[in-house]
């Protein structure tokens, strides 16, 4: 039998299995939203980057495709509308959707208009973020009528710095960039450094002075500015490079004084999902998003498909569509979810996070995949990545 095939035929059979095991089968129509901000950007090092119209949208009807096969047998129906809004247009576009009784909301913004949505939308209504990877949207700033899908940076950073600690290499040489972005990824650098014991041996700050960075001159630029910039660092084992505004990493593997490995924002980089990656069933996944989009899947729209597949777990599940049930199931012990990387998620009950695995990848392939073997949690592995129970100061789930 063919992979495919089988995979169907499996899927089927659940649906049948979970309509026969369920007590009374009724109707329940699921409405759903991506909203995303599309923010003014600097066109991108490398044409590979150039973003799809259809980021985060893809994702997101694959998901709602995924969901309608199961809530098919169930007696379950679901909808999705996608509005995409500049910044200074995103407040009516959301108060829109509110006054047309869209309750869940999956929302792909930058941390400050992303907590003013939730606010606007109210604790009755079930924002999900599947974007914004600002830690403190975890931490002192959660929200609860806010879940994340999207890693926080300090998991992304933990996920590197246990792969360096596993390598033994705990000697680190810093660069990060000089907007707050970067300061703030750099942050999440220093913090994990000092959570698993390595050791930040040598640190500067590489200036974004503007201009292009898609022409000959910007690229000849960068490309003679870091040998010199990078010379004269005390010994180290690894660079980590904190550039969340793409604009110095990708050249460093290869213009560094001193050869070292590179990871972070260049070189082994932290992802939630990559086009190469094929192991625990992703084959299928790719195969599938790629036949309903005609492109690679990118992080966003997986982070898209993941929210929504969440939200058609906890219907299948619960069997309504009402967000407070949702949110309850979903936080707690009872909600796992199957995402293709290797072990089933759930959410932290303390600032609504995802506890997912991070894939370490290289630009062609997963090389490894955090948590590495040895790091234990008593409550899952996964916690050992971003803020623990004691380590929040989220108060909203309390």
């Amino acid at each position: 039998m063919k992979r495919g095939i089988g995979l169907r035929y499996l899927t089927t059979l659940l649906a049948c299995v979970l309509l026969l095991g369920a007590s009374k089968g009724h109707a329940v129509d699921v409405r759903t939203v991506v909203f995303r901000i599309d923010y003014p950007q600097a066109a991108p090092i490398s044409r590979f980057d150039l973003l799809p119209d259809d980021i985060g949208f893809a994702g997101a009807l694959l998901a709602t495709e995924d969901n309608a096969t199961t809530g098919g047998f169930l007696g379950h129906s679901y909808t999705l509308e996608t509005v995409a809004t500049p910044p200074d247009e995103a407040d009516a576009a959301f108060d829109a959707l509110l006054a047309r009784d869209f309750d869940i909301l999956v929302v792909m913004a930058q941390a400050g208009d992303l907590l003013r949505l939730a606010d606007r939308a109210g604790p009755d209504r079930l924002v999900i973020n599947a974007l914004a990877r600002d830690t403190a949207l975890r931490d002192d700033q959660c929200r609860a009528n806010l879940l994340h899908v999207a890693p926080s940076d300090a998991m992304m950073a933990d996920a590197v710095t246990q792969f360096t600690t596993w390598k033994k290499w705990p000697r680190w040489y810093l660069i990060q960039g000089s907007n707050p972005a970067d300061r703030s990824l750099g942050d999440a650098y220093r913090r994990s450094a000092g959570k698993f014991g390595a050791s930040i041996v040598e640190e500067r700050e590489f200036e974004d002075t503007g201009g292009s960075r898609r022409t000959d001159t910007g690229h000849v630029l960068v490309q003679r500015q870091l040998p010199v910039f990078t010379q004269g660092a005390r010994d180290h084992d690894v660079v980590i490079a904190a550039d969340a505004s793409d604009v110095f990493a990708p050249y460093l593997p290869f213009h560094l004084w001193d050869p070292r490995p590179v990871m972070g924002s260049a070189g082994l980089r932290p992802v939630t999902f990559h086009a190469a990656h094929e192991a625990w069933g992703a084959t299928q996944f790719q195969r599938r998003f790629e036949k309903l989009t005609g492109r690679y899947v990118r992080e966003e729209d997986y982070q898209t498909w993941l929210a929504l597949r969440v939200v058609g777990e906890a219907v299948t599940r619960t069997g309504t569509a009402d967000t407070a049930r949702l949110r309850d199931y979903v936080l707690g012990d009872s909600f796992e979810l199957a995402a293709f990387k290797g072990q089933k998620v759930t959410f932290r009950p303390w600032n609504g996070q995802l506890r997912q695995p991070v894939l370490l990848y290289d630009g062609r392939i997963t090389v490894s995949v955090s948590p590495q073997e040895g790091y234990l949690h008593q409550t899952s592995p996964l916690d050992t990545l971003g803020l623990d129970a004691p380590e929040t100061a989220c108060t909203a789930f309390n």
